[in-house]
C-alpha cells in the first residue's frame, strides 16, 4: 500500500531489537494517530550473489555460509546439494546423507533453541508492557534460572552435533560437492548419546512451555498480527516432515493445494519476485496467483500446515494437538509459530536419536560424481523456511549466475502484513508507549527473521523513535544505546 505522505507524522523503530541483523520499521500517522501505513524495511544491501561470481564452484557451499552465524549450516547445504548435482553425485552415499541430516537436525535444534530461550520467552513470560530492563534475556536468567541454563545447554547440544558432522560449530567444511568430507567416529557417536535423552526432555518441556502460552491466550492470539495466507515448504513424497530433501507443496488458507509434487529445480515455473522501492528485500509470491494475493508464508507455522504427518512419535502426538486449536484446519495464527518451532526443535531431538543410533555414520564410502552439469538448484527446509539456491558454472568451474531466495524473504510479505495489522490494532488512536512499540517487534520476533541472511548487513545501530508532527517539525525523541 503507498499513502500520500504529506501532512502525515513519521515514527520510525530503528533496529528491531532481538532479531538476527538489522532492520526498521516505520510508521505513518494521521492527526487522529490512526495508523495510514506500516512498513518493515531491510536497508542495507546483500551482495553475495554477485561477489561469489567468478569462484570456483567447489568453494561454494564454505563462501555462502558466511551469509550467517545463527544459521550457516542452511546455506553450507543448500550449496553443497546444487554442488552436488553439477558434479553428477546427486545421489549420496548413505553415510554422506545421514551425516548431512545429522548436521541438518543438530542446526535446527541450536537455532530453534536460540530463538525460544534467548530472544522470544522475554514476551511470552513477562508480558509485551514488562519494563524493558526486566523484559530481556538477562531477566529471564535471574527469574528462570533453571530455564535459561536448559536452554543454553540445548543450544550447546546442537552447536556439538555441528562440530563433529561439520568440522567447526560455525562455519564448517563438512559438506562438499558429492557428499562429505569425514563420518563420525564411535568416539563421537558417545559423546552425543549421552545427553541425548536429557535432549529430548528438555524439548517436551518446551512444547509444553509454547503450548500452554498459546491455549492460555488463544483469544487475543487469533488476532494479534494474524491473517488467513498461502503456505509453502517441501515435504517427502509420502507427506511427511522432511527438512532436508523432498518436494515442494503449497497451500491455501484452507488447506487445499495450490501446487504439489513439485521437482523444486522447477522453481522458477511456480515462483517469481517482485522488487519494491523501499526495501533491498524482495517479494516472492506463486505465479499462478499474482504478487497480489500469492504470497505465503514459510517456516515452522507453514510446514506443520502443508505436512501430512511427521514421522517421529512424540512430535507427530504434539502436531495433532496443534491443530486442536484449528479444529484439525489450517493453522493461521502468527503467535502459533512458537509452538510449531518447539514441535520441531523435539523432532529434531528425536531424528538425532536415531541417526545415532545408524551404523551407516561409521561407513567409509564419503564422496560420489558422475555427470557434470553446468546448473543446479540446491533446496532444502531452513530453520526459518524453505531455502532456494540456484547456480549456473561454466567450462572453467567458475560461477556464472547465483540467485539466493532466503527463508527470511519468502516472509516478507506476511511479517509486513503483521506489522501493519499490529500497528492498526494497537497503535491507532492511541498514545504512542514503548510497550505498544514493543508489540510490532514481538509480530516480527514471531517469524524468527534472519535479516543479515536476507540482506547483508554490518554494524551496529541504535534504537530511535522520532514522532513528527503534520508540517513534518520534530516533536519527540527517543534514542536508546
Amino acid at each position: 500500500m503507498t499513502v500520500e505522505t504529506k501532512d502525515l507524522k513519521r515514527i520510525v523503530i530503528e533496529p528491531i531489537t532481538r532479531v538476527e541483523g538489522h532492520g526498521k520499521v516505520s510508521l505513518l500517522l494521521d492527526d487522529n494517530n490512526k495508523v495510514r501505513q506500516a512498513r518493515l524495511h531491510i536497508v542495507e544491501f546483500r551482495g553475495f550473489e554477485r561477489f561469489i561470481q567468478g569462484r570456483p564452484f567447489w568453494e561454494v557451499p564454505v563462501l555462502v555460509q558466511r551469509l550467517c552465524g545463527i544459521c550457516p549450516v542452511s546455506h553450507h547445504l543448500a550449496a553443497a546439494k546444487a554442488m552436488d548435482i553439477i558434479v553428477g553425485g546427486e545421489n549420496l552415499t548413505p553415510t554422506a546423507e545421514k551425516m548431512r541430516r545429522l548436521m541438518h537436525y543438530g542446526q535446527f535444534f541450536q537455532s530453534h533453541a536460540l530463538h525460544f530461550f534467548h530472544l522470544c520467552s522475554p514476551d511470552l513470560l513477562f508480558g509485551f508492557d514488562a519494563d524493558p530492563e526486566k523484559r530481556n534475556v538477562i531477566g529471564v536468567a535471574k527469574e528462570y534460572p533453571d530455564l535459561a541454563v536448559q536452554g543454553v545447554m540445548m543450544r550447546k547440544y546442537g552447536q556439538e552435533v555441528i562440530k563433529l558432522t561439520a568440522g567447526k560449530k560455525i562455519h564448517g567444511t563438512g559438506a562438499v560437492p558429492g557428499g562429505v568430507n569425514k563420518n563420525l567416529s564411535i568416539e563421537e557417536r558417545d559423546f552425543l548419546l549421552k545427553d541425548i535423552d536429557s535432549m529430548i526432555e528438555w524439548s517436551l518441556s518446551a512444547v509444553k512451555i509454547a503450548k500452554d502460552y498459546t491455549i492460555a491466550n488463544i483469544e487475543s492470539l487469533a488476532s494479534f498480527g494474524s491473517f488467513d495466507s498461502n503456505h509453502l515448504s517441501l515435504v517427502r513424497e509420502d507427506g511427511a516432515l522432511d527438512i532436508y530433501h523432498g518436494n515442494l507443496r503449497a497451500i491455501d488458507k484452507d488447506g487445499n493445494k495450490i501446487f504439489d509434487n513439485v521437482d523444486y529445480s522447477k522453481y522458477t515455473d511456480y515462483i517469481a519476485e517482485e522488487v519494491r522501492d523501499w526495501s533491498y528485500m524482495k517479494f516472492p509470491f506463486i505465479k499462478s496467483i499474482g504478487p497480489e494475493n500469492g504470497w505465503y508464508r514459510v517456516g515452522p507455522l507453514a510446514r506443520l500446515n502443508t505436512c501430512d504427518f511427521i514421522d517421529t512419535p512424540l512430535a507427530e502426538k504434539a502436531r495433532k494437538e496443534f491443530f486442536s486449536i484449528t479444529d484439525g484446519k489450517t493453522n493461521n495464527v502468527t503467535m502459533a509459530y512458537h509452538w510449531a518451532r518447539m514441535i520441531e526443535i523435539l523432532h529434531s531431538a528425536e531424528k538425532m536419536n536415531e541417526l545415532l543410533h545408524d551404523d551407516d555414520l561409521q561407513g567409509n564410502d564419503l564422496v560420489v560424481t558422475g555427470e557434470r552439469r553446468s546448473e543446479a538448484v540446491g533446496l532444502l527446509e531452513a530453520p526459518r523456511g524453505t531455502l532456494f539456491h540456484h547456480y549456473k558454472v561454466n567450462d572453467d568451474d567458475q560461477v556464472i549466475m547465483a540467485n539466493l531466495i532466503v527463508s527470511t524473504t519468502n516472509n516478507n510479505e506476511p511479517m509486513n502484513r503483521a506489522v501493519q495489522g499490529i500497528a492498526e490494532e494497537y497503535l491507532s488512536g492511541n498514545e504512542i508507549t514503548e510497550g505498544l512499540l514493543n508489540r510490532i517487534e514481538v509480530g516480527i520476533r514471531a517469524y524468527d527473521p534472519c535479516l543479515s541472511c536476507a540482506t547483508h548487513a554490518m554494524g551496529q545501530m541504535p534504537l530511535k523513535v522520532e514522532l513528527y508532527d503534520c508540517e513534518d517539525n520534530l516533536i519527540d525523541k527517543k534514542v536508546k544505546n
